[in-house]
């Protein structure tokens, strides 16, 4: 009896509603309209880290993304890096992750372990053109035996900045792409003064993060014929000869001729080099919009090379989708989009990094970017001669064991070999126990 009275009363409400149906449509039904169509869009939530920025950018792909695809919405979401990281780690500890999401290649082997991405292969399949165009060394950074659970969406080539003006002052001349590491030291000794006559220099020729391998002491070890790691990612080669060779040198420049400041001596500038008290620093392509603004002139050229090869390193950033993402097919839809050429076009707006389509990087979009009037063809040129950056499991651990360890060698309060013979056993344990 009471199902019969409750579609009595559900045929009664349906009667009384088509008898209304002549009203016209008010402007707040066409906007009630409207916002059913928005709620009924597939979401996309989308993190990475970066700067404000970037984030205005990055909403500016994804308004033209979405307005090729009416049927997705993606909430973009930036961070600073540390920020991010830990973000990342609380979502994912609450089962509650973002869809798609920003990866360093270097860390890309943990997350991939962790069985929280998900596999593109499928996709990648249904899609064979998306990876055709795109540089091959940032693109293996996200193979595996398994297939791919990422994609590079741009990449940084570690190349060698200098300030003009300082030059010019100095009377030296300018860095050129056939320079060895042996200019380097000799130009940064001359260009290393104390300009107040106070007995301690304040005036650097060379700003070098010896922290972590990617901007300075990996492409000085490659350069010398060494390796960082060994190929199946067991053993640490930073304690071999070629490797020593590479590390004897950097002490030096360090502790006897004084050109690199140590790390709490340039950590009281931020960016010695953009504060303008050294000379020369080797970074990638994302400080060109900060350093645009300085006061002084400044270009780049190639990363110095060693006595057997010249070598640097080459990074990249990517995406990945979470295994458990809500919209994974939306998700890889954004990032077809993010990889076209509209998008790379877009994304080399920012002037952070390298797009990672050919097509797009070696095209005025790229060359000719507005900014810092630069020789933007040493980045591409590095390419060439680029070692893409290790990436394994345990990166951030073993990386902080090498570079805490190598602090009191900076500072001047241990020596070089008698460190790597204790910090080479330390970061082997590391790979062991990440097998």
């Amino acid at each position: 009896m009471k199902k019969v009275l409750a579609l009595l009363l559900t045929l009664l409400i349906l009667l009384l509603a088509a008898c209304a149906g002549g009203a016209p449509a008010t402007p707040a039904d066409a906007e009630s309209a409207e916002g059913e169509a928005a709620a009924g869009a597939t979401e996309v939530t989308y993190m990475l880290w970066g700067s404000p920025e970037e984030l205005t950018v990055w909403q500016a792909i994804v308004d033209e993304f979405e307005a090729a695809h009416p049927d997705i919405s993606v909430n973009v979401e930036v961070s600073d890096w540390d920020s991010y990281w830990n973000k990342l780690q609380t979502l994912f500890a609450g089962n509650t992750p973002p869809d798609l999401f920003a990866m360093d290649a270097p860390l890309y082997p943990d997350w991939q372990s962790r069985g929280v991405l998900l596999n593109l292969d499928s996709y990648l399949e249904a899609n064979p053109e998306l990876t055709a165009g795109l540089f091959e060394g940032p693109l293996a950074s996200y193979a595996t035996a398994d297939g791919y659970y990422g994609l590079p969406r741009d990449f940084q080539t570690i190349v060698l900045f200098y300030n003009k003006d300082l030059f010019d002052a100095a009377g030296v001349a300018y860095p050129t792409d056939d320079w060895t590491m042996e200019d380097l030291r000799s130009a940064a000794k001359q260009l290393t003064l104390d300009t107040d006559g106070d007995g301690v220099n304040d005036q650097w020729g060379l700003n070098a993060d010896l922290w972590d391998m990617e901007l300075f002491w990996g492409g000085a070890i490659w350069g010398h014929g060494g390796e960082v790691i060994s190929e199946d990612r067991t053993q640490t080669l930073l304690g071999e000869p070629a490797a020593r060779e590479a590390w004897q040198l950097i002490s030096e420049m360090t502790t006897v001729d004084g050109s690199i400041p140590d790390p709490d001596t340039a950590a009281q500038f931020g960016d010695a080099f953009a504060a303008g008290v050294a000379a020369m620093t080797t970074i990638g392509h994302w400080v060109v919009p900060e350093y645009a603004q300085l006061d002084f002139a400044w270009d780049v050229a190639a990363f110095p090379a060693g006595p057997v090869r010249r070598a640097t390193s080459v990074n990249s950033a990517g995406f990945v989708i979470a295994a458990e993402a809500d919209a994974p097919d939306a998700a890889f839809e954004f990032i077809k989009f993010a990889l076209s050429e509209a998008g790379q076009s877009r994304l080399t707006e920012l002037g952070f990094a390298l797009p990672v389509l050919k097509s797009v990087a070696e095209s005025p979009v790229f060359l000719e970017q507005q900014g810092a009037a630069i020789r933007q063809q040493v980045f591409l040129d590095a390419t060439e001669y680029a070692v893409t950056k290790p990436a394994f499991r345990g990166y951030d651990e073993w990386a902080t064991i090498i570079g805490d360890g190598l602090v009191p060698v900076w500072t001047g309060e241990a020596e070089i070999n008698a460190t790597l013979d204790e910090l080479v056993p330390a970061a082997d344990e590391v790979l062991a126990a990440n097998q």
